[in-house]
């Protein structure tokens, strides 16, 4: 899996603690690599994390590296050094047109984080920096969970920028009271293919589907396709609108494939997607999906423009 404050560090992947001395931990790796090697029964997918964690903390160097920055991810990297600030700021490089977005992508959950993360420090308690990756590491997994989800958010919201002029996107769109803010879809997207209800998800461990649903360690309990449904119903009826597709957001070795066709609830296809390819989809469409005309885009953006509540 890819690094995010809910993926496991090197230290648990070869099972040993961050103490660890420098024989402690090369017996560990050759452990593990027995273990987990495909030619003696082992688990190719393991086999590889073990084989990353070792690049991540076996030379001195690394290790120093990795214990003074923690994980680094796609993203950009903030001030403190580590992708789990919030991305700094960078020129703008690329002048062609982004599509037009409105609303804070990951903000309501960042927000959320740093108090979560204040309350459980202690009220009173001083905290330098509160994307230490030392200090995300020991916090709870909810409170872990919520930082993942909103990195996973803005970078979502950075691949649907560059969509292009023809697309109009709506972060953090309010479907529930507005004391429960978390009752949101990250994204709304509508452009020639199609309206899209999206989520981003970190699960920080694979997934797979199972009778219509997101199934895996990190999913638990969650019936993440029925909650996305459900929210997307209350838009539909208090905006007399019909989404295309109600889509899952996931890194990219989450799953096992580019896409995976869920099915389909109220006529809209229910689809789980790598990160990496969700341009490509929302480009395309579902499979059999014909394009919108403009007459019907400029309706349906209008009712959005003008009866979407967003969070913040």
């Amino acid at each position: 899996m890819p690094d995010s404050p809910i993926s496991a560090t090197p230290y648990e992947v070869l099972g040993v603690a961050s103490s660890a001395s420098t024989d402690e931990l090369r017996r560990a790796y050759r452990r593990m690599l027995r273990e987990t090697h495909p030619d003696t029964g082992g688990d190719a997918t393991r086999f590889q994390a073990v084989q990353k964690a070792w690049e991540r903390v076996g030379t001195p160097t690394a290790r120093a590296d990795f214990d003074r920055t923690g994980p680094r991810s796609a993203g950009d990297p903030g001030e403190t050094g580590h992708s789990w600030a919030t991305p700094a700021s960078r020129p703008r490089q690329d002048t062609r047109p982004k599509a037009r977005a409105y609303g804070h992508p990951g903000g309501w959950r960042r927000e959320r984080y740093l108090a979560l993360i204040r309350e459980w420090v202690g009220r009173g308690e001083e905290i330098p920096d509160p994307y230490d990756p030392a200090l995300v590491r020991r916090a709870p997994r909810e409170i872990r969970h919520i930082l993942a989800d909103a990195i996973a958010e803005e970078a979502t919201a950075r691949t649907l920028a560059g969509l292009g002029i023809g697309y109009t996107v709506w972060h953090d769109v309010a479907t529930g009271a507005p004391g429960a803010p978390d009752e949101k879809i990250d994204h709304v997207v509508l452009g020639p293919t199609g309206l899209f209800a999206v989520l981003s998800e970190d699960y920080g461990s694979a997934v797979r589907t199972r009778r219509g649903e997101l199934v895996g360690e990190g999913v638990g309990d969650d019936r993440p396709f029925h909650d996305l449904a459900r929210r997307a119903k209350t838009l539909t009826r208090s905006l007399r609108i019909r989404f295309t597709a109600l889509v899952i957001v996931l890194p990219d070795d989450a799953i096992d494939s580019s896409l995976l066709e869920v099915g389909s609830v109220r006529g809209a296809a229910t689809i789980a997607v790598r990160a990496s390819f969700l341009p490509a989809f929302l480009r395309d469409g579902p499979a059999g999906g014909a394009l919108v005309s403009g007459n019907d885009l400029f309706d349906v953006r209008t009712r959005l423009q003008s009866g979407i509540r967003l969070i913040g």
